[in-house]
């Protein structure tokens, strides 16, 4: 990975972070939401965006452009696969206490990291091209 995706990737994480400890106590008190599954969360989505990232680059490159689009949507489905069982995984850990904030505050992480990927191998492919 040759561009600036890996530091662009640990701002998005970094910002999501603090966001997540400077509204700790909102998020407890207010919301009911599970900080720690949160934070877990925001991990896991980082990581697999960068796999997610890295896959469609070699896709990019190669010569076939349906190899691109399969590692387009390989990429998106395996994310929100990943992202709906880590979800079963929490309700059926925590069938008591569920909270729906921290379910939709997931989701929304998914959906942070999934335009972030795609708005930027938007821009590589537009800096290809134009090579």
């Amino acid at each position: 990975m040759t561009d600036k995706f890996i530091l662009w990737l640990a701002g998005v994480f970094v910002l999501i972070t603090a966001a997540l400890f400077l509204l700790q106590q909102w998020l407890l008190q207010s919301l009911g939401a599970h900080f720690e599954v949160l934070v877990a969360g925001n991990i896991v989505m980082a990581l697999i965006t960068l796999i997610s990232y890295s896959m469609n680059r070699k896709g990019m490159a190669a010569a076939n452009p349906n190899v691109f689009v399969r590692s387009v949507y390989a990429s998106t489905l395996s994310k929100l696969m990943l992202c709906a069982v880590g979800i079963i995984a929490y309700v059926l850990l925590n069938r008591q206490r569920v909270s729906k904030s921290t379910i939709f505050l997931l989701l929304f992480f998914y959906l942070v990291y999934t335009v972030f990927e795609t708005i930027h191998l938007y821009r590589v492919m537009i800096k290809q091209k134009k090579s």
